[in-house]
């Protein structure tokens, strides 16, 4: 891995100070400002049902910061898992990646035994300014993972311009130096015409935020189009329609009984 990281690196841009949206009118106006991308990101799943849903925010949110890349959104995305991850949540698909439109080529996976040698994969790979992004995932609560060394990561991520996302399938939320912490919950799609897949869709709180305010929700969607996450607004209650030329209260035909209906608002 030195060896590409360090091809990588002589490929070096000037400017390390990048940001980035979310995409989302919404929840990018509760945020009052971009996401550096030279920081560290930490994303938990809220529940073990919820590690899929964790791990496809992680990549979108991985996505997003490459974008913000001078060079384009065609940056590597290096991925750094413990392998005990995959023995207890699986192997990463390639079509999972394709669903949110990043190609399967582009995505570095390194395995790394333990969770203290997937810090020190991290920990190299946050020094390279020509990657998009830098995720890490190691498994359960490890005592390598502490204050001090989200520190180190946190430095390394503002020294390169590379946004380091830390993400947790599981394990609590201990003191760290993230900029941000999300907490992710799975959510049903919204079927498209023809019942047609709908966009991958997630339940998300923002625990912790340096730079704004916390304690937001949201219901967000990927649009893998443009990349981007767009907002979900529910109605706040079940509406009914009116039935074309037919005025509210009259009788159906066959003399069935009129409905109630309600003005939606």
């Amino acid at each position: 891995m030195r060896g590409l990281l360090a091809g990588l690196e002589a490929e070096r841009l000037p400017g390390n100070a990048r940001f980035f949206h979310l995409g989302a009118p919404g929840a990018d106006g509760a945020l009052g400002g971009p996401l550096a991308c030279g920081a560290l990101h930490e994303v938990f799943a809220a529940e073990a049902g919820d590690m899929a849903a964790a791990a496809g925010f992680a990549l979108a949110l991985a996505q997003r910061a490459a974008s913000a890349h001078p060079a384009g959104g065609s940056r590597p995305l290096l991925w750094v898992r413990q392998a005990s991850v995959e023995a207890e949540a699986g192997q990463l698909a390639a079509e999972g990646l394709r669903t949110l439109g990043i190609d399967p080529a582009r995505l570095l996976l390194v395995r790394a035994s333990s969770a203290e040698a997937a810090l020190r994969a991290a920990d190299d790979a946050a020094r390279c300014p020509g990657l998009g992004t830098v995720i890490l995932e190691p498994w359960g609560e490890s005592k390598a993972l502490d204050l001090t060394a989200t520190r180190r990561l946190s430095l390394r991520a503002a020294a390169s311009g590379v946004a380091l996302l830390l993400l947790r399938p599981t394990g609590r939320p201990l003191p760290s130096a993230g900029a941000t912490r999300w907490q992710v919950r799975s959510a049903s799609s919204r079927p498209l015409p023809g019942d047609a897949p709908g966009a991958p869709a997630f339940l998300v709180d923002l625990l912790r935020h340096r730079a704004g305010h916390a304690g937001a929700s949201w219901h967000l969607e990927w649009d893998r189009e443009t990349c981007s996450f767009r907002d979900v607004v529910a109605l706040p209650r079940p509406v009914v329609s009116v039935p074309v030329r037919r005025k509210a209260g009259h009788p159906a035909a066959g003399g069935a009984a009129p409905l109630a209906f309600r003005r939606a608002g």
